[in-house]
């Protein structure tokens, strides 16, 4: 350090007491809060361990460990992942009470001691486990059933004294099953010569995995009647074998100490088709399973018909229950309605034997309102349901069927999306009637009337214009009317022709002037013309 930062402190620490006193004040705090943590953790691990936040370590050869280690508080205890022990002599048993509270624990070592003993329930809480090394301990046998449920990538058995047996069987195809292509351990078991044998070399004899087999492939039943279902199992040592099924409401009994076992379900409910039925044989060195899918036929039932309600297309919806799947049928007012590009059956969703649909019609019109009739059928029987519907009002109208029916009009049932992939019952070989014949009927009516009145307007425009058109700026008809020359603008007004279709010419005399339909006497004035000449007239010499 160089002078002047040497001098700059040496000021801070003399000249000015107070950045002195408040350094000292903040050290003094971190060293009592990191004191108090480590007494805290000292005190919560056990005496023969070191202890961290996420493991526990055990491998002081002077300690006297004779218990799985257990941290007193929950909330440190489901964060350790990892517990070593080692060289603890007096350390024999592992139960589910201790090792089942680090429900964390990814990774389990204990090695070099005197473990004897593992609870068939140890590990049942212990889902994260992956990794086990119980190398060079004392067991002599090491249940299956302990280890079944987890998913381990290594589990480490070395130098124990292993009884031969087919007990411990199970470890060897394990082995060979997590390493089909690596190299798998060795271990030994001592014979009742007390002769260590070498598993991968020589097998314990007389063992075999259990196999099952069931009496059918194909469980399938009407409904209301009983079946019952056989497993047989084999396998050394003999294998106890057990029935496995969710949701089966109908009553059922079993016998699963007999070889072969049974299963026997009476009066069964269409609510159990499509239930999984498994039959599980187990021994010491491994199990085997096999399964087969409960099918129920029954008749259709129609459990949901509703009014119609506008979608993309209008929908009638319904739900319709059966096995096999029902065909579908629609009667309109009584009559088999054909199916058709405007109106159609759709089912959108299916689940086990229950499926939804509509009957989507395309612009339906009044012609569409009516009685509609859902009949579902297979071969064990039928059902059938009906609606009344109602699309428009008659524009005719009233119509005697809302008049019977006292019919209202449905409030919007708003815009249901539909979703669902188009699985149209392609069985169905029922057909609908083309509904756009009305709605293109009155748009045809529509448009006559439109151009008939247009043609109308026309005609009375056409004879205005031929009425009044004919006729000059001042109201004085023929072609007389116009002057055309120098010549002709000097001559007497009574010279002007009144045409054709004027007034009686007896009126007004001879000198008169045709104005419109009047004709207006005029008086001449005889010096009129004789000054107008004469002033218009040019001087010839």
């Amino acid at each position: 350090m160089g002078a002047w930062p040497r001098t700059w402190w040496w000021l801070q620490l003399q000249g000015d007491p107070q950045p002195k006193t408040t350094a000292t004040r903040f050290w003094s705090l971190c060293w009592l809060v990191l004191g108090a943590w480590r007494g805290l953790l000292a005190s919560a691990c056990p005496t023969a361990c070191t202890c961290s936040p996420e493991r526990i370590w055990c491998s002081e050869t002077t300690a006297s460990l004779v218990s799985f280690p257990v941290l007193r508080g929950r909330s440190e205890r489901e964060k350790v992942t990892d517990i070593y022990i080692a060289n603890q002599r007096n350390f024999e048993s592992i139960n589910e009470q201790d090792v089942g509270l680090y429900i964390g624990l990814k990774n389990l070592t204990v090695v070099d001691s005197g473990l004897k003993f593992v609870s068939r329930q140890a590990f049942l809480k212990n889902t994260n486990l992956q990794y086990i090394n119980f190398s060079r301990n004392k067991l002599s046998s090491l249940p299956r059933k302990s280890f079944r449920h987890l998913n381990l990538t290594d589990l480490i058995l070395e130098g124990n004294p292993f009884k031969c047996s087919c007990d411990i069987m199970w470890i060897k195809i394990f082995q060979e099953t997590k390493n089909p292509k690596k190299e798998t351990q060795d271990f030994y078991c001592m014979n009742d010569n007390n002769k260590r044998i070498s598993l991968m070399e020589k097998p314990v004899p007389n063992c075999g995995l259990p196999s099952v087999k069931l009496n059918t492939h194909n469980l399938t039943i009407l409904e209301g009647k009983s079946v019952t279902l056989y497993c047989n199992a084999t396998g050394t040592p003999s294998p106890t074998i057990s029935w496995v099924f969710n949701n089966i409401i109908s009553k059922h009994e079993s016998d699963a100490n007999k070889n072969p076992a049974s299963l026997t379900i009476k009066n069964v409910s269409s609510n159990d088709s499509g239930a999984q039925i498994s039959c599980v044989a187990e021994n010491s060195m491994g199990e085997d399973q096999a399964s087969v899918d409960l099918t129920v036929f029954f008749a259709p039932s129609i459990t949901f018909l509703e009014v119609p309600y506008p979608d993309h297309h209008w929908c009638i919806p319904f739900s319709v229950r059966g096995n096999p799947q029902p065909v579908l049928t629609w009667l309109y007012n009584g009559a088999k309605l054909n199916e058709s590009d405007y109106i159609w059956t759709k089912i959108h969703a299916v689940n086990q034997t229950e499926y939804h649909g509509c009957l989507q019609l395309d612009n339906p019109t009044h012609v569409n309102n009516g009685n509609y009739t859902l009949v579902a059928h297979n071969q064990y029987g039928k059902d059938e349901a009906s609606i009344s519907a109602y699309f428009m009002e008659d524009p005719g109208g009233s119509s005697p069927f809302y008049e019977h029916i006292g019919y209202i009009e449905p409030e919007d049932y708003g815009t249901p999306t539909n979703d669902f992939e188009d699985t149209t019952n392609n069985n169905n070989t029922v057909t609908s009637t083309d509904v756009s014949t009305g709605s293109e009927d009155s748009i045809t009516v529509y448009v006559v009337v439109g151009i008939a009145a247009l043609v109308c307007t026309g005609l009375v425009i056409m004879l205005i214009i031929l009425k009044f058109g004919r006729h000059s700026k001042f109201g004085m008809k023929g072609p007389s009317s116009v002057i055309s020359n120098d010549d002709d603008s000097a001559s007497p007004l009574h010279h002007i022709s009144n045409g054709s279709n004027t007034p009686s010419s007896s009126e007004g005399g001879p000198d008169a002037v045709i104005i419109g339909m009047t004709k207006i006497p005029v008086i001449e004035n005889p010096q009129y013309f004789g000054i107008t000449n004469s002033q218009l007239k040019p001087d010839t010499y």
